[in-house]
């Protein structure tokens, strides 16, 4: 697996089959793996957060969440790559985690919708476990609790729905103190699964206009969208302005910092967020 720099920011040259593979192989690893979504919005923010680019660094998998990076990519011809969504991701990896019998915990978004989620999952997929779940309403000094939580419910697999950037920097902090094999930011995933959003008809997905048929659903992104035009004009610019240097390199797991569990205690506000 490639992995490439869009703008100064990390991607994978991945398909979405290979991405089930990558996480088929995490379940069998030593090490958490964690997979992040890179989109528009979030290279344009990350160019200018330091803490959200080393979280995107750090991650095992870096799906093309966004089809403004995909193109970017092909553009730029630095790799290949389909898009990825990460709220058609989860539910493929709770599909095969229920084949194995294997079990999630969930994490974020508000007390009705992570209740919502945890009953839902199971009977779309049965043999699913819910090993644990926990809305997105944590204390800052409850946070070493909810670690233990995850940990003691063996779960081997925790979707994160925090928001972006809140997702990247509690997985980059507190990655290294799970158990879990594989640990997902999942965004507003969870209020599509609950039916609080609904994502955009077949149509306009196939065509690659979600992002418009959002903005018409909901006109108070447009200045969300703006991020869209400015993302496409620093593409043209890297592609017209100078030669694009292909900067690639394996997929490697998290990277593991050494820390002291002092530090469980430090964490920012983890308040549900949608994102993009």
């Amino acid at each position: 697996m490639k992995r490439v720099e869009v703008l100064g920011v990390p991607v994978d040259c991945i398909t979405e089959t290979e991405a089930v593979t990558c996480v088929e192989s995490a379940m069998l690893g030593q090490r958490p793996c964690s997979i992040l979504a890179v989109n528009p919005e979030k290279v344009l923010r990350a160019q200018r957060d330091p803490a959200l680019l080393e979280g995107l660094r750090s991650a095992g998998l870096l799906i093309p969440d966004g089809i403004g990076v995909v193109f970017a990519v092909h553009l730029l011809q630095l790799g290949h790559m389909s898009r990825i969504p990460g709220s058609e991701l989860m539910p493929t990896i709770c599909e095969h985690a229920a084949k194995q019998g294997r079990g999630i915990f969930l994490f974020g978004a508000s007390p009705e919708v992570n209740e919502e989620v945890g009953r839902i999952l199971p009977e779309r997929y049965p043999g699913l476990k819910i090993a644990g779940r926990q809305h997105g309403y944590v204390k800052e000094d409850d946070m070493p609790g909810l670690i233990e939580a995850i940990n003691v419910s063996r779960a081997d697999i925790l979707f994160v729905a925090l928001g972006s950037p809140k997702q990247e920097y509690w997985i980059n902090r507190y990655l290294p103190h799970l158990k879990v094999k594989v640990c997902q930011g999942v965004g507003g995933t969870f209020d599509v699964i609950a039916g609080r959003v609904k994502r955009a008809p077949l149509l306009f997905r196939l065509i690659h206009l979600e992002w418009f048929y959002r903005l018409l659903s909901q006109p108070s992104r447009i200045f969300r969208q703006t991020a869209l035009p400015m993302f496409a004009y620093q593409v043209l610019k890297s592609k017209f302005t100078k030669r694009p240097a292909l900067q690639s390199a394996l997929s490697i797991p998290p990277v593991s910092v050494s820390r002291d569990d002092s530090d469980l205690g430090k964490s920012s506000d983890h308040h549900q967020e949608k994102v993009a």
